[in-house]
């Protein structure tokens, strides 16, 4: 998620923006006006800056060329009032990511920006780091037997042409195998674009992928190139593919099987010139036999399948991964990395880690944060959700009077986290590691919903 500055001097559009960004999991600083908002840009980075253009005093156009030329990283998304366009196709020659017209039609526009800015500022730095550093980012695995066939498949099919479909369970790295397969391959000098069908509101999924031409629908105020579009000569990824809903489902298919498209509302054919990756953590067999699931896409999109294994499935990578995380956590928050002592290294390698590489990320972030020494131990992994030091009760490791099979650790640590949240599904989904839309599948599944 992306920490995000807002700037509008109307505490109303502040507010709303604020809300429905907050409500997608981000982190979100207000300003009232230009003048604060470019105090707080000296004083802290962020992600995402959205400012209204006109502001008493320093207006957004200013902010904007002071973030371009200061923090040139940091993406800008404008508000700009009904009828004054021009000035925002102005802030988009400046580089602006995109603007958006007051009054703001609801929430899912915005939700939806705030997640590609974050995105593109992510694999941004992502490169960065990869070329300083010389390092594949993020290492896909440090040497244990089960994850050498998958790196040796990805490394092959890369330099073919074919469809690839990513499947496992949450966290377990889709989309860095995804990104991987971009870069070894020969359009890795294209674009890498990831669409996640499941956190775009079904009303705007279409969309997303194809774009839209101005006017096809409410609120569309301006042409403008979906995912498909914007990954061409490059790679796309569907990430969590299975929760497109029928019709969408059918439309893919004839991209895939035509490899052409229209805008929405357009009727001008586009060719769809992508390399196709498609990502899930769902049950596809089950989904076919139940006919949630078209089985031709899925035989257009599993000609080359690739399982991406769970942690508790190559223990040996947990400690070379987490002293690489924290490598990288300790970068962000500006800090030398902790080293892990016998205790921690005890616990982080028995847990399950039933989120994956996401949840291992989410533990060490939290306990390098509470750290004050050069040390990581095991007391201060039990602060977490899920882990307790050697010794203590194990939340989540199985115990003679604890849960002794993965689903009842699974139920009981999203009972746990839903309790600590009372019952904000938002938040349990984000300590858990894993999306809102698998939270709710599990809780149907364990009769928790």
């Amino acid at each position: 998620m992306a920490t995000i500055l807002v700037a509008d001097d109307e505490e109303g559009v502040r507010t709303f923006v604020a809300e429905a960004l907050e409500s997608a999991g981000h982190r979100v600083v207000q300003a009232a006006d230009g003048e604060e908002a470019a105090r707080l840009l000296d004083e802290r980075s962020f992600q995402l800056l959205v400012t209204d253009l006109k502001m008493p005093g320093r207006g957004g156009m200013a902010l904007l060329r002071k973030v371009k030329a200061e923090a040139p990283e940091t993406e800008v998304l404008v508000l700009t009032a009904y009828g004054s366009v021009d000035g925002a196709v102005e802030a988009m020659k400046l580089g602006a990511l995109d603007y958006l017209q007051k009054p703001l039609s609801g929430p899912d526009e915005i939700r939806l920006l705030a997640a590609r800015a974050a995105e593109r500022f992510d694999l941004r730095a992502l490169k960065e780091r990869s070329s300083e550093e010389g390092l594949e980012a993020p290492p896909l695995s440090y040497g244990a037997p089960t994850m050498e066939p998958v790196v040796a498949a990805l490394r092959k099919v890369a330099a073919t042409g074919a469809t690839v479909l990513l499947t496992g369970e949450s966290g377990t790295g889709k989309e860095m195998a995804a990104r991987a397969l971009h870069r070894w391959s020969n359009r890795s000098d294209g674009p890498f674009v990831a669409v996640n069908c499941a956190a775009v509101s079904e009303n705007l999924v279409e969309s997303e992928l194809f774009g839209h031409e101005k006017g096809a629908f409410t609120g569309a105020t301006a042409t403008r190139r979906g995912r498909l579009e914007l990954a061409a000569g490059g790679s796309l990824l569907l990430d969590e593919i299975a929760e497109l809903r029928p019709e969408l489902q059918a439309k893919l298919l004839r991209v895939l099987q035509d490899r052409r498209f229209e805008r929405v509302g357009g009727t001008r054919t586009l060719e769809a010139d992508v390399r196709w990756i498609a990502a899930t953590n769902r049950d596809l067999d089950e989904m076919l036999r139940s006919g949630a699931f078209r089985e031709d896409l899925y035989h257009r999109l599993a000609v080359f399948p690739v399982r991406m294994p769970p942690l508790r499935e190559r223990r040996e990578d947990i400690l070379p991964l987490a002293r690489n995380l924290l490598q990288r956590i300790a970068r962000d928050l500006g800090r030398p990395a902790p080293e892990l002592d016998a205790g921690a290294e005890a616990v982080l390698v028995r847990s399950d880690w039933p989120g994956n590489i996401r949840e291992l990320a989410n533990t060490l972030e939290r306990a390098a944060i509470l750290a004050e020494g050069d040390l990581l131990t095991a007391e201060l992994l039990a602060a977490g959700p899920r882990l307790h030091a050697p010794g203590s009760a194990a939340a989540e490791t199985p115990r003679e009077d604890g849960p002794r099979t993965l689903e009842e650790i699974e139920r009981r640590s999203i009972e746990r986290a839903l309790a600590r949240h009372g019952g904000h599904r938002q938040r349990a989904a984000e300590e858990l590691g894993i999306g809102v839309r698998t939270l709710y599948d599990k809780l149907k599944r364990y009769g928790l919903s």
